[in-house]
């Protein structure tokens, strides 16, 4: 049967609507006119087209704002309106940036913005400077941009709540991202970013030792396992995947994984997307780590007929059977697989629903 879906829509990160913004507000400051919509060029060459939202002017200063829209991904930002204010400054001052409300401020090392800046990422302001110089050339003016841009985001400090940026040090709001200027529906790219942000961070601090968890359970208790420092935890979701591989190549001295017994069981499978799209628990591997440890050929077919991986953890237990070690050190080898020769020594921890450790793999010398 043919699948009339349409493909999922695209969108633009927070970092091409500030970039828009200030395309705006620019050509507004030196010519009295806001251009609407206003046309930007992304890195990859595209030069998407966006509509104001709002727009204002004062005495030496101009504002725009650009509806974000995310298009189909389940972005947390979608719909907020991104601001830009353009302000002139005298010559040889550059392109200054600063965090207006909603935007957050740097204040650890690790990240790709030092503390004390703005968290504005290198590439949308990359974009923004040669915006700026579009507008100017535009307007019959100098190659020197001497202008302080001011980003803003209706709303961003409380929806930065939602996000990793507390544990990334960067406070009052949320970060201006991007590289490409596109939003890929459900690629998830932001909650990378986030993982790879949170390791730099946790290695600038000198931590030896980080863990990244599945989920808030497991992160408590991980976190209670070991004492760890909240920039020691690393919320990696589903993607253990994207932090082990980045990790590779920004080793620390060790790392642990740990989750639920259905998450932990699919990684040792080999599977580093560990999300349900992705594919189910292996029960016939399950039920053939049962017997590689004595379970009966009873247990193993109630095992390859349980409703779920806890069940057929639940029926091993009953027979005595230490299920859970056993998919931590299936996961633990396939972790350190992906790490390998990167000098990081892996340990897997296993967690029911409640936080109680049900399982273990520690990492070999």
């Amino acid at each position: 049967m043919q699948d009339h879906r349409s493909p999922l829509r695209r969108g633009w990160t927070t970092g091409a609507c500030a970039t828009a913004a200030a395309r705006a507000a620019c050509s507004a400051l030196l010519s009295g006119t806001f251009p609407d919509p206003v046309t930007i060029r992304l890195p990859r060459g595209q030069t998407p087209a966006f509509a104001l939202a709002v727009h204002e002017t004062g005495e030496g200063w101009a504002m725009a704002g650009v509806i974000k829209d995310a298009g189909d991904d389940p972005d947390a930002t979608h719909g907020v309106l991104v601001r830009a204010t353009v302000r002139a400054l005298k010559g040889g001052s550059g392109v200054v940036f600063r965090a207006g409300p909603g935007v957050g401020t740097v204040t650890r090392p690790g990240l790709p913005i030092p503390p004390g800046e703005p968290a504005i990422n290198p590439v949308p302001r990359r974009m923004i400077v040669e915006a700026l110089g579009e507008a100017v050339h535009e307007a019959g003016g100098y190659a020197q941009l001497d202008f302080e841009v001011t980003i803003a985001i209706d709303d961003g400090e409380r929806i930065a709540r939602d996000t990793l940026n507390g544990r990334l040090g960067i406070v009052g709001g949320l970060s201006v991202l991007g590289t490409t200027g596109v939003v890929i529906p459900f690629s998830c790219s932001a909650w990378i970013h986030s993982i790879h942000r949170g390791i730099d961070v946790a290695r600038a601090r000198g931590f030896d030792h980080i863990a990244g968890a599945t989920g808030a359970t497991s992160e408590a208790a991980v976190q209670a396992h070991y004492g760890l420092d909240d920039s020691a935890l690393i919320e990696m979701g589903d993607f253990v995947g994207g932090m082990l591989k980045y990790l590779r190549a920004h080793p620390v001295p060790r790392v642990t994984v740990a989750g639920g017994i259905a998450k932990m069981s699919k990684l040792g499978q080999g599977m580093l997307d560990l999300h349900s799209r992705r594919g189910a628990v292996d029960l016939e591997r399950l039920a053939g780590l049962a017997a590689g440890a004595g379970g009966d050929s009873v247990l193993q077919h109630r095992m390859l007929a349980a409703n779920s991986a806890l069940e057929a953890f639940e029926l091993a237990a009953a027979a005595d059977i230490a299920l859970g070690d056993l998919i931590a050190g299936e996961a633990r080898d396939v972790a350190s697989r992906v790490v390998k020769r990167s000098g990081i020594a892996v340990d897997v921890l296993v967690f029911d629903r409640s936080g109680r450790l049900i399982g273990r793999a520690d990492y070999t010398a």
